[in-house]
């Protein structure tokens, strides 16, 4: 855990950033419980893992910025303040969704959030980013894009067209690589002939920094850093968090490739408990108070529960509504 430079964090935020972390562990939980009654349509890729990047990348911005995402992109909505109650309906495929039920769980946005929109095909966030920077910049906006994507994502074409015009123009964006060892069920030892993808922004003239993203507190200072730099000119940075998912691709992945001790190891690396011990050992929360928050998230998550559960279906007839394509 990352001691330097956390006295720069208040209290508050520590135990905020503690608070989305249980929310996403949370939701994510009671989406696989509605997968199992076969409640929801569709794939369902989940963050369960990966909570600190999300949770410590998005502390770092500031309003009026945006994100997107991805097709494991719950966790980024809530990190943004997502509603759980609409986003836990609109996976359950309801009426009062994000999208009315339309989208699901790889197409949620909330643009008055900065939420452009997560995305079910893989690096296609990224020009969508590039995009909206280019506004920003044109709008002389002092404001940043966070570019979430995986490691699979970082060998696709987009994601070095994207880095190529973002140097060029030194547009306000912050490239985030999630990179959780595997695109799909290919590892990223056997896709990859670089031991860090942050090394790829040297062939862009841009700074590429690898940080461990199981440390809420050190993603947040890394995009933090990263953000300054963007709306003081300096262009785009390259950020490349080691993390891991701890579940399958999707729901259902019989998750063949990787051993049970590797999962293991790296359960045990949880940024949950990393954050949970870091607040007890630095006496910023007690027992008590971490037990509340998590009581309080708890019940959120049954309410938003209810909400989906009780939000009817979209009538047939909007089946051809919203469609601009």
């Amino acid at each position: 855990m990352m001691r330097a430079d956390v006295t720069s964090i208040s209290r508050e935020q520590l135990l905020k950033m503690y608070r989305r972390m249980q929310e996403i562990r949370m939701f994510e939980t009671k989406t696989i419980e509605h997968a199992k009654q076969k409640l929801i349509r569709g794939p369902l890729h989940l963050y369960i893992g990966q909570e600190a990047n999300a949770v410590g990348a998005c502390a770092a911005l500031e309003k009026g910025d945006y994100i997107t995402s991805t097709h494991r992109g719950h966790g980024h909505c809530i990190a943004m303040g997502g509603d759980v109650k609409r986003m836990l309906a609109e996976v359950c495929g309801r009426a009062t969704g994000y999208c009315k039920g339309k989208g699901g769980s790889m197409h949620i946005a909330d643009l008055d959030l900065g939420i452009i929109g997560a995305n079910g095909i893989v690096g296609a966030g990224m020009p969508i980013a590039v995009g909206a920077a280019i506004a920003m910049d044109n709008q002389s906006r002092k404001n940043v894009v966070l570019c979430f994507f995986g490691d699979g994502a970082s060998n696709t074409g987009s994601f070095h067209e994207a880095l190529n015009m973002a140097s060029i123009w030194k547009l306000p964006i912050v490239f985030y690589c999630e990179n959780n060892r595997y695109a799909i069920s290919t590892s990223s030892s056997d896709s990859l002939n670089v031991h860090d993808i942050s090394i790829r922004g040297v062939s862009y003239g841009i700074p590429g920094r690898t940080i461990d993203g199981n440390d809420v507190l050190e993603v947040y200072l890394a995009t933090q850093e990263a953000r300054e730099r963007a709306v003081n000119g300096g262009g785009p940075t390259l950020i490349e968090a080691k993390t891991y998912r701890t579940i399958g691709h999707w729901v259902g992945d019989p998750v063949r490739y990787r051993t049970a001790a590797e999962v293991e190891g790296w359960r045990t690396k949880c940024p949950i408990r990393r954050m949970r011990d870091f607040l007890l050992s630095t006496k910023e929360a007690s027992e008590a108070e971490i037990g509340q928050i998590e009581m309080e998230v708890k019940a959120k998550i049954e309410e938003a529960n209810l909400f989906a559960l009780q939000s009817a279906d979209p009538p047939p007839e909007d089946a051809l509504s919203d469609i601009y394509a």
